[in-house]
């Protein structure tokens, strides 16, 4: 409490006045009167008497306006008996549960930022809660697919394909010591950027291929099939240029015709009930390509023939690793399918690997970089390398097991080799112009030609193909009455083992 004599010059001229007359012990009696009115008013009495002009009064308006906002009252200042100390209590036990329920958010806060989340600037700890769990949930796909794979994993985390411990050595050592050992790791985690493409690549090849099972059907001409298998696939990859969309046109084979058809505008083909079709279609993100192919029968007389060509692909995949040579893969592969026998239609088949079809490796933007990985013995005694990405792929047959050309073709690809040719005919220059912009060295069909607005264009094509710049890849077939099956994975040579990265539930 302030000595008597500064209260009293505070109140005016006339208290000053006063003071001469009244006994002290009067003076003192009578005090806690006079200052009780200034503080249960909260200051309206001296707001009165003071002028507003005169210095320091806003400060001292201010000090005493904190003084009433404030929810606990000071120790020092005497207040009113009765409600004002239970209004008083009942404010401190307010404060204090914000006070516990602020401190609760920033707990949480501090929490899921040591997690690694970011926090967004000016938003509230509750905005900011909601927008981190948005950011690292997964979204679910719709039916039919339509959300892009890069959507629905927005972290940029995509699903890993099935992981192989590489095959011992012939001296009978175990590779496991790759998993394990930290230059190996460090070099898997340098490789990061482009195994996440190969991954973000084969996550949409999975969700469209289990899309395509759930409608394909007799009676649908392949036309259909494949463009709209094709739509999806560009959805899901989000078409972007050259940085993302498709590797190669969509092949639907069907019985004896084994690789390289798909439908040109006005082909008539359609789906039957007694064919065996095989799907081959590929994506790619930053030219990383899946290649990847299944078979698609209606008739369960073929489930023998599916059966030894999947187990075929898989004995390759397992076999296949880090200086593994290709001719053993080959060998592999032809000792697994041959020993199966198919009946159809009454008639036993040994089911025979097509000898002049293969797998190959896959370089960026190349789908056939170089390598070749045989279906059968012989073949190159070339080894696989560390970092190498492979297309392991076999064909079965119940005809002669040899492949040729035949039908009109479809499939093309620019000569990934070939240096400046100079061209005459202005519309070959044109349509060169056309394939650098939208394929590159990537293959393209003819419909694909028509989508982009081409016309008239099979001359110029023609004198492409001519002068080397182009080459046509025609429909490989065996003999007819025969069936053919193909099944197809890529895997990656990690320096810590091997991914199967197109690896499904489905095969």
């Amino acid at each position: 409490m302030p000595p008597a004599h500064v209260s009293t010059l505070t109140t005016g001229g006339s208290q000053q006045l006063m003071r001469h007359f009244v006994p002290r012990s009067l003076m003192m009696a009578e005090l806690p009167r006079e200052v009780e009115p200034q503080l249960l008013n909260g200051g309206d009495l001296v707001e009165e008497r003071e002028d507003p002009a005169a210095p320091g009064v806003v400060k001292k308006k201010r000090r005493k306006k904190k003084r009433r906002n404030k929810v606990a009252t000071p120790a020092g200042t005497n207040e009113a008996e009765g409600d004002g100390e239970a209004r008083g209590v009942a404010d401190v036990t307010k404060q204090l549960e914000q006070q516990t329920l602020e401190d609760k958010e920033r707990e949480e806060e501090e929490e899921e930022e040591k997690d690694g989340e970011e926090d967004g600037d000016g938003e509230n700890s509750a905005g900011k809660k909601k927008k981190k769990k948005k950011k690292n949930k997964v979204k679910g796909q719709t039916d039919p697919p339509s959300i892009p794979i890069c959507e629905l994993y927005p972290s940029g985390d995509f699903p890993k394909g099935e992981e192989c411990e590489y095959p011992p050595s012939k001296d009978g050592r175990s590779a496991a010591w790759r998993t394990n050992s930290e230059e190996k790791r460090a070099l898997d985690m340098a490789n990061e950027e482009m195994w996440s493409d190969f991954r973000e690549a084969a996550e949409a090849h999975r969700q469209v291929r289990t899309y395509v099972r759930s409608w394909i059907k007799p009676g649908m001409t392949m036309i259909d099939i494949c463009e709209k298998l094709e739509d999806c696939s560009r959805r899901l990859i989000k078409e972007n240029g050259l940085k993302a969309g498709l590797a190669f046109p969509t092949g639907c084979s069907i019985n004896h015709c084994a690789a390289h058809y798909t439908p040109n505008a006005g082909d008539p083909t359609v789906l039957r009930y007694d064919d065996v079709c095989k799907i081959d279609f590929g994506t790619h993100v930053n030219g990383r390509i899946i290649d990847c192919a299944f078979t698609v029968t209606f008739n369960p007389k073929y489930d023998r023939l599916l059966e030894a060509v999947r187990d075929a692909t898989n004995a390759g995949i397992k076999f296949a690793g880090i200086d593994v040579r290709l001719c053993d893969v080959g060998e592999t592969i032809q000792e697994v399918m041959e020993s199966y026998e198919v009946e159809i239609d009454g008639k036993t088949y040994q089911v025979k690997p097509i000898r002049n079809l293969n797998g190959h490796s896959i370089g960026q933007y190349r789908i056939h970089s170089g390598k070749t990985v045989p279906i059968v013995k012989g073949g190159e005694a070339t080894r696989m390398e560390e970092g190498e990405a492979y297309a392991i792929e076999t064909f079965g047959s119940t005809g002669r097991g040899a492949v040729h050309d035949d039908m009109d073709c479809s499939h093309y690809m620019k000569n990934f080799n070939v240096g400046h040719v100079p061209i005459r005919l202005p519309r070959a220059k044109h349509l060169l112009n056309v394939i650098n912009e939208n394929f590159s060295t990537l293959a393209f069909c003819r419909r694909w030609l028509d989508r982009l607005g081409e016309s008239k264009y099979l001359m110029a094509l023609k004198n492409l193909c001519d002068l080397g710049l182009i080459d046509p890849y025609p429909p490989l077939c065996d003999i007819r009455g025969s069936y053919t099956a193909q099944y197809e994975h890529t895997i990656l040579l990690r320096p810590t083992c091997k991914e199967v990265v197109s690896r499904g539930d489905d095969y």
